[in-house]
């Protein structure tokens, strides 16, 4: 492609790159392959507001109606938050000015509180009553997965069969929108007013759905929403990952690939219905003779009409007398035709049908899989072609995608819900562990606020390829110091406290019945279990592992 210089000046190419051209390949404009490829350079809610929702509805669209992608989207609910997500306290203490023996009976009181609240069967904590805690954050990885953003509303509800008030409203992201459909400004983009440093101030949230269209004036209606209260408490959840400085709203991962997940199942599509075509039998007539002859025999013409009727009838007859009673002239109990002279019956075998499963939409599906932040074994549930080793790695890059997640959207939703719920008890005096000035020290200082909330979550357990191994190394780390039972009983998605109590318990349970555990040596049986092999002085060599 070479450009005049006329053309070059029309572009704005300056004059000494026209001459000698840039330093970097990628900004090379008479590159024949670049030259033409010149996107604009826009601010990150320019190019993002005015299409996010036609992108929000191609995502959820994809994910309704393709397996793969809403596959993908549970393997991110059941990867991050599993069957429980439970909370693991964690205050600061010494920040509190207070010692670690409160700290435990702290911990304990308000996760057996919250717990029971949250995760009770009468959904307390969602305010539409529908569902409980974990199934709150599951709603949430997931809207985030097509929608990039998760809004909710914290609520008051007064209700004398409620144990708390507090409540979560979720509410759909398509709500927040500038009133009266307002043109974006400086202070206020996509339904959210912000200050002058960009932090969200209030927020501007349709009474219903726009396409709700039988709730009357409702979908015509804004109502403004502090962020806060005016004496701090959160009001409005808005959670999602920037991409941009300066990004007001959010967008799913899975946009960069939304055109391949489309292409991708319109090509399911057309193989699946070329094989249903090539399954049926196709019939087709061979003759000698000419095709205009042919085509008399088969009625289409009219010349010797009366004289080729009359031929057929007398010879097709005479072979129906011949064949009637001959069972060797069926197949199957069906009766074989026959054809003037010269011209054959030819069946069409089934066809096998191309595409599906083979390397070209192996590749488009590794494709769509790493826009789900995904391995393609775990996408496709194909593990046919992986071995131990390429497995765990599979394994370990999907968990460390779904554990930034989890802390950026999960715990990030779970920790709001907990601390307007802890800010409740402690007004009411429902801690009998919590000191007696910590209210006046939760609004004295967020930084107090901040210690008395902290805290971890326990979600889905990471799974295990090979559990003798993936044991002794969990065992080995705990010799060494290199890890605590708490993280380890956490990969299982399990708390250690209620585990040590449970095996504090058991034990005491088997001394009372007289029960016995003997150690199984029968894995070790050649150079014993680790634990022989200590009291006999030999050296520990178990962390080696063999493929």
């Amino acid at each position: 492609m070479n450009l005049d210089q006329e053309s070059l000046d029309l572009i704005g190419i300056p004059a000494n790159e026209q001459a000698i051209g840039g330093a970097f390949e990628g900004a090379r404009r008479l590159d024949r392959d670049l030259a033409m490829w010149a996107p604009a350079l826009r601010s990150a809610d320019v190019d993002l507001l005015p299409e996010k929702q036609l992108l929000d509805a191609r995502s959820r669209d994809i994910a309704r109606n393709d397996g793969y992608i809403q596959s993908g989207i549970d393997i991110n609910r059941d990867g991050i938050v599993g069957s429980a997500y439970l909370l693991n306290s964690k205050p600061s203490y010494k920040v509190l000015g207070l010692d670690d023996t409160w700290a435990e009976e702290f911990q304990e009181e308000v996760e057996e509180k919250f717990t029971l609240f949250a995760e009770s069967p009468n959904n307390w904590l969602d305010a539409s009553r529908i569902n409980t805690l974990t199934e709150l954050v599951r709603l949430a990885v997931g809207v985030h997965s097509f929608g990039g953003e998760i809004l909710a509303a914290a609520e008051w509800i007064r209700d004398p069969h409620r144990p708390y008030n507090t409540a979560i409203q979720m509410i759909d992201s398509d709500r927040l929108s500038n009133p009266n459909g307002e043109m974006d400004s400086q202070y206020l983009r996509g339904g959210v007013e912000r200050n002058r440093y960009g932090a969200p101030e209030a927020y501007h949230v349709l009474m219903a759905h726009p396409s709700d269209y039988t709730l009357g004036d409702d979908s015509y209606r804004w109502k403004r929403v502090p962020i806060r209260k005016p004496w701090g408490r959160m009001q409005m959840l808005h959670i999602y990952e920037q991409n941009r400085p300066d990004q007001t709203r959010g967008v799913s991962a899975m946009v960069a690939a939304l055109k391949e997940m489309k292409i991708t199942k319109k090509f399911r599509d057309v193989v699946l219905q070329n094989a249903v075509v090539n399954a049926t039998y196709a019939a087709s007539i061979e003759s000698d003779l000419p095709s205009d002859v042919v085509m008399q025999q088969m009625g289409g013409g009219n010349v010797g009409k009366a004289a080729i009727e009359n031929f057929a009838t007398q010879y097709l007859g005479a072979i129906a007398k011949y064949s009637g009673n001959s069972r060797n002239m069926h197949i199957d109990g069906v009766k074989i035709p026959h054809f003037f002279p010269g011209t054959r019956l030819q069946l069409r075998p089934a066809g096998q049908p191309g595409g599906v499963g083979t390397e070209f939409e192996t590749s488009l599906l590794r494709y769509i899989a790493a826009a789900l932040g995904l391995s393609y074994e775990e996408l496709s549930r194909d593990f046919s072609k992986t071995n131990y080793s390429s497995a765990r790695a599979a394994m370990n890059t999907t968990w460390k995608h779904l554990q930034a997640k989890k802390k950026v959207v999960a715990d990030k939703f779970a920790s709001h819900a907990y601390r307007l719920w802890l800010e409740e008890a402690l007004n009411k005096g429902r801690l009998s562990t919590a000191p007696k000035n910590a209210v006046a020290m939760w609004y004295e200082n967020s930084e107090y606020a901040d210690a008395f909330s902290a805290c971890d979550w326990i979600g889905a357990s990471r799974g295990q390829i090979d559990e003798l191994k993936e044991t002794q190394a969990a065992v080995l780390r705990l010799k060494y110091n290199l890890t605590t039972q708490e993280d380890e009983l956490a990969r299982l998605g399990k708390d250690w406290r209620k585990v040590a109590l449970q095996r504090k318990r058991e034990i005491a349970l088997n001394k009372e019945y007289g029960l016995v555990v003997e150690e199984d040596n029968s894995i070790n049986a050649a150079s014993g279990s680790p634990q022989q092999r200590e009291a006999k002085g030999e050296k520990d060599d178990s962390s080696s592992e063999t493929e």
